[in-house]
């Protein structure tokens, strides 16, 4: 166990230009994990974390000491620890682990989820999270995504991550080109009721920008064009509110 209590600290430096500078981190091919959550997770599909930072006072006692107990750890000070700003309220247990790689390539006949341009990682990361809990394995992010292995993706995500196939800046439009399945798209214009509309066979869902939306050339490449029904007197729902309706559908009709 290392104590490091210094700003000055070699490994500190490096550890927090991985935490301000998403290019170091892509240059590096390292991403950074908060929390026991993140961190079981990523132990479950990929075998133990080598590099472990605990915050001093989280070794006191709590979840976080209990997880590395016996565990060779770096524990930084708390002041410092803070300073990373890696996310909002840190645990006290980070990880540094290699960016994995997508394993396979994308699969032209399966379920997929495609995110045209969404910039806010919190919303990133959710719309990962009810991809994978929908049984989705395959995501496609266009370019002008956020980073999908950032920070605060990856704690939004919750272990999604782990359990999908991430493809970034991939051409949204020739994966549709070439989809062998369904491509669905929610929108107002054009666009069928979500509850009546029927579909089967691989889906694959493609979900907008907070702000913009679906492009338009995607839009009028999709198979499938739905809208939820809002009775209530509230003119859109929240991207991530709105895919998980959409994919939780898909689930119950294949119950």
């Amino acid at each position: 166990m290392k104590l490091i209590q210094s700003r000055d600290n070699a490994f500190y430096k490096q550890l927090r230009r991985l935490a301000e500078s998403g290019r170091e981190r892509r240059k590096r091919g390292l991403s950074l994990l908060d929390g026991v959550h993140l961190v079981e997770s990523w132990e479950r599909c990929h075998g133990p974390v080598e590099q472990l930072i605990v915050g001093e006072s989280a070794l006191a006692g709590g979840e976080v000491a209990a997880y590395v107990g016996g565990r060779d750890v770096t524990v930084l000070a708390d002041p410092l620890l803070r300073e990373l700003g890696i996310v909002d309220t840190p645990s006290g247990l980070l990880a540094v682990v290699e960016t994995p790689a997508a394993k396979f390539t994308v699969d032209l006949a399966g379920d997929a989820i495609l995110l045209d341009g969404v910039q806010d990682p919190g919303n990133l990361g959710s719309l990962l999270r009810s991809a994978a809990a929908a049984g989705i394995r395959q995501a496609l992010l266009s370019p002008g995504c956020a980073a999908a292995w950032s920070p605060k993706a990856l704690r939004a995500g919750q272990g999604a991550h782990f359990l999908l196939d991430i493809h970034e800046e991939a051409d949204l439009a020739a994966f549709i080109a070439d989809y062998r399945g369904t491509v669905a798209v929610t929108c107002l214009e054009g666009a069928s009721d979500l509850f009546a509309s029927e579909w089967q066979g691989p889906l694959a869902w493609v979900f907008g920008a907070e702000g913009q939306g679906v492009r338009p050339a995607l839009i009028a490449a999709a198979g499938l064009r739905l809208r939820i029904p809002m009775p209530g007197a509230v003119e859109s729902l929240n991207v991530g509110a709105a895919a998980a309706v959409c994919l939780f559908e898909m689930v119950r009709r294949r119950r």
